[in-house]
């Protein structure tokens, strides 16, 4: 009896580590790569303008998003930091942020030049996406775009993948916003919304511990777009589950009407 009793208390202590373990994960493998935070429920957030993006460079219309992966690559290995999406099931390369239009003509003229690109457009997110609601609703459909990507810790970018606030960084990017890189950045740069007020577009934070280590898009009627945990795909959850429920943080407003 004496041995099974040791061997049942060394099960048990394995299973606690274990557990513990899988906590830790669940608070900390879905933040980016973060730096040190004080508690968020300490201090109030007081709701930093985002700025916005110059003028980008967007190209393609393809079918299949391999197409749009081996594209982003070239224009990679040219030193440029490309990334492509889904928009009106087509998907689309788009990079730069530039001060003005003759610089961004100036850089895709060349690219033109040298066969890396045909046609192309440049644009000013800012003015090319409509603002209040409307903007909130076409940030909710670059979420969606990525419906299915794997989750990947420090990834920002579809062909590697997102973490939690790589996903929503992405999907405000496209949409003309700099949005912070880490969770708790993003955090801390909104106008805080209560779970009565959100609208689509806002992100949702979660604190499973002390700090919030997590962030996705809300979509409406009480759902969330985001890139869970490793192992997982960038899917839509419900904030009523019990787990969403008792870690959520808060909401965070970025539009501005």
């Amino acid at each position: 009896m004496l041995r099974g009793d040791q061997a049942y208390s060394g099960f048990r202590s394995w299973g606690l580590l274990l557990a513990f373990f899988a906590a830790m994960v669940l608070v900390s493998g879905c933040g980016g790569k973060q730096v040190p935070s004080s508690s968020p429920r300490e201090h109030p957030d007081s709701g930093t303008r985002l700025s916005t993006l110059g003028y980008t460079i967007q190209f393609g219309a393809f079918a299949q998003p391999g197409n749009a992966r081996r594209l982003t690559a070239r224009l990679e290995g040219q030193g440029l930091e490309a990334y492509y999406f889904q928009q009106e099931g087509l998907y689309k390369v788009r990079f730069g942020d530039f001060p003005t239009r003759d610089a961004a003509e100036r850089k895709a003229r060349r690219l033109q030049n040298t066969g890396h690109i045909r046609e192309y457009y440049v644009l000013r997110p800012r003015n090319t996406f409509p603002a209040g609601p409307r903007l909130g609703e076409q940030i909710v459909q670059t979420a969606r775009g990525f419906l299915g990507i794997p989750y990947e810790w420090g990834g920002t970018r579809p062909e590697e993948g997102f973490d939690c606030s790589g996903l929503t960084m992405a999907t405000y990017r496209l949409n003309g916003l700099k949005l912070p890189r880490t969770s708790r950045q993003q955090y801390r740069a909104g106008t805080p919304v209560g779970s009565e007020e959100l609208q689509k577009g806002d992100l949702v934070f979660f604190a499973p511990g002390s700090r919030v280590s997590h962030v996705g898009v809300y979509a409406g009627n009480g759902r969330f777009i985001h890139a869970p945990s490793t192992g997982k795909n960038v899917r839509i959850s419900s904030l009523g589950s019990r787990y969403y429920q008792n870690a959520f943080a808060g909401g965070r407003r970025y539009i501005r009407e």
